[in-house]
């Protein structure tokens, strides 16, 4: 092992390749799913006689959008005006009349708070006297922008600016004034997976049908269905996030608006005239909100911590970014310039490719497990078994495998948990799904023959590689009441027939993953080429961590905040918090979680209703001793929809589309 990785974290852990230092004195706050409802969850204790706090992710976002006196930055794919932030009868904010996003928006401009919008703009949606279409993403970029139109909120539609049509930016960020200390504002950042927009709100019950006419009306998402099926759960991470770190993405925020400023859609000469560029307020020339000293033009900047290092709920963030210099303002324009700053220069454009290589650093330092919650899983092509020249370069799923290899050859517990859908969004029989599906598998196929081959080279008897790999997803079944609605038909792809479900998957879109309950990454980036390249889709995450909750300073398991946040996610999927679950490095863990797992796949396809034990099921394959990847006997298909879980490898489809 690298002797820079061989001990770990420690209290001053940075990726030193990045364009954004580390940052410290900051305020980290960990989010599962949109809300969670008082008392869904059980109680856990971490360290200081205190317990974790399970956020209210959109409660929170619109509490601070509500209370915000300057300004409110809004970065995201997908904005949807409509959609509604605070749901649930028990929330303090739940009669407030101005909680429809596009509402409350409009009212905080209105009284002279600064709104500035910038969302992705889909070149395949369009609203003309020819005729329009909501796009494929249908990601209501058009609608959006038109509600917001004759206001006083500025909201501009920007493209990926490159000459594919299927490139997005996914950084889906909030960025507001809120309290600081005495009199004086702060900055505060909420960043992850979860976009504003509909079909995003869920809790970790992930209800199928309950409620749909009051909590989820209007707000029914499930490109899987018919109409009247069941709405599609969903599961995502989030986070909110306070101090010096929180500047960082609004530079972010900054670049994007400046570089959209040149593009928008009204000619540039237009565009200059009305000054859209001005919009944004330059924060320090506001005496009330505390800004950056140019004493410390690198490094932090005490002011504004918001916690003292000496605390030991303090925080260390980074912020990483896959983005070139199409999308943004402010990056050097020459080659020296760029590797100073911690940038790649190819073929004319300079890219910040560090979130691919926060992965790497965090995966190579790991010592006990690796918690991995993703949209998808493709990579390390190089490595398949075949589709060597797919073009999925990215490291992430070879540095995994080869770090469960090297711990057992070191003769080292060591266990990685990755939480995937059971299918990526959309029809099960369509070609884009199902070709991302043959690149999962052959992903997956890489890593458990390396594992495998460590076993066997190493002679470690009675070991299986599923003792140390294994693939989740997660899904939910509900019973239903007299007085309910019952299970209605779910659109089979292919087929005239419907079937009648009370079951279904809850979509993972989460981008994170959690290293020995001492770091955490969360963000918007999928681990993808898409997402980790750089020069695809432009993405941006956060790493953090608690510097007196690090294993070498306290010399036995940390229980800070992280461990807290893995406990809370693994009460929500498993069901229960068990004893074992203190040490997922250990066989006793990964084999419980295995049971439970299996257990809920055999509950989960059983005609007869049976309930599950939380969410988390076993990846529908079959691991031998070996490392051999087949489908579970009789399970080639999905249940209840068409498409082999295995995909097909399409000749039609461009590589980079699904990659």
């Amino acid at each position: 092992m690298n002797s820079v990785y061989e001990n770990g974290f420690s209290e001053n852990y940075q990726v030193q390749q990045s364009y954004f230092p580390l940052r410290r004195g900051g305020r980290l706050t960990l989010f599962q799913d949109a809300h969670i409802t008082d008392g869904s969850l059980p109680k856990i204790k971490i360290d200081e006689g205190i317990s974790y706090e399970h956020g209210k992710c959109w409660e929170e976002n619109c509490r601070a959008m509500i209370e915000a006196r300057d300004f409110i930055y809004i970065l995201g794919w997908s904005v949807y005006h409509k959609v509604v932030l605070v749901r649930e009868p028990a929330s303090q904010l739940y009669d407030d009349e101005s909680l429809m996003l596009g509402d409350l928006l409009k009212k905080k401009s209105e009284q002279g708070v600064r709104v500035l919008m910038l969302i992705w703009k889909d070149k395949t949606s369009f609203n003309k006297f020819f005729g329009k279409s909501k796009g494929l993403m249908k990601s209501h970029d058009k609608e959006t922008h038109k509600f917001f139109k004759d206001s006083t909120v500025r909201c501009m539609l920007a493209p990926r600016f490159t000459n594919s049509t299927f490139r997005n930016f996914k950084e889906q960020c909030v960025i507001v004034d809120t309290q600081g200390d005495a009199n004086n504002r702060k900055l505060t950042a909420f960043l992850g997976g979860l976009d504003l927009c509909g079909g995003r709100y869920d809790t970790p019950e992930h209800r199928l049908y309950r409620d749909r006419d009051t909590v989820f009306k209007d707000d029914f998402h499930n490109p899987s269905t018919v109409h009247h099926g069941p709405r599609e759960p969903w599961h995502d991470l989030h986070c909110r996030l306070e101090g010096p770190a929180a500047h960082d993405v609004l530079t972010n925020f900054k670049q994007r608006w400046r570089k959209a400023c040149e593009w928008a859609e009204t000619r540039i000469l237009i565009n200059r005239m009305l000054g859209w560029e001005k919009h944004m307020l330059d924060i320090d020339q506001i005496p009330w909100i505390t800004s950056p000293s140019t004493t410390f033009p690198t490094e932090d900047d005490p002011s504004l911590w918001v916690s003292n290092e000496d605390d030991p709920q303090t925080w260390h963030t980074q912020v990483f970014r896959s983005i070139d210099s199409g999308s943004l303002k402010g990056f050097p324009e020459d080659a020296d310039a760029a590797y100073r700053d911690n940038l790649v220069f190819d073929k004319n454009l300079v890219i910040d490719r560090s979130i691919e290589i926060a992965y790497i650093q965090a995966i190579r330092s790991a010592q006990r497990f690796i918690y991995i919650e993703n949209q998808y899983f493709i990579g390390s092509s190089y490595a398949w078994p075949s589709d060597q020249d797919a073009g999925a370069n990215n490291l992430v799923p070879i540095e995994i495998a080869l770090k469960i290899a090297s711990k057992i050859r070191a003769r080292e517990r060591f266990t990685v948990y990755i939480v995937i859908p059971m299918w990526p969004e959309g029809r099960t029989d369509s070609m884009s799904v199902e070709q991302i599906l043959y690149w999962q598998r052959q992903t997956m196929k890489m890593m458990y023959r390396v594992v495998a081959q460590e076993l066997q080279f190493s002679q470690i008897e009675d070991a299986h590689p599923t003792d140390y790999l294994n693939f989740y997803w997660l899904g939910t079944r509900e019973e239903f009441q007299e007085n309910e609605a019952g299970p209605s038909t779910l659109a089979s792809s292919s087929s005239p027939s419907h079937k009648k479900v009370d079951r279904f998957m809850i979509y993972v879109h989460s981008k994170g993953m959690i290293v020995d309950d001492e770091y955490v990454m969360i963000g918007s980036a999928n681990i993808n080429q898409r997402s980790l390249a750089g020069s695809r889709d432009t993405e941006i995450a956060i790493g953090s961590y608690q510097p007196h909750y690090i294993l070498n300073k306290r010399k036995d398991h940390p229980c800070g905040q992280v461990y807290g946040y893995r406990m809370s996610l693994w009460a929500e999927h498993i069901g229960a918090i068990k004893s074992c679950f203190k040490a997922p490095e250990g066989l006793d863990c990964v084999r419980c979680i295995n049971d439970i797992a299996e257990r809920n796949w055999r509950r989960y396809t059983t005609d007869e209703f049976t309930r599950l034990q939380g969410h988390i099921i076993k990846y529908p394959v079959d691991i031998d001793l070996n490392g051999q990847v087949n489908p579970l006997p009789g399970f080639e298909d999905f249940p209840d929809v068409d498409g082999l879980i295995g995909g097909t490898r399409s000749g039609k489809l461009p590589r980079q589309l699904t990659t």
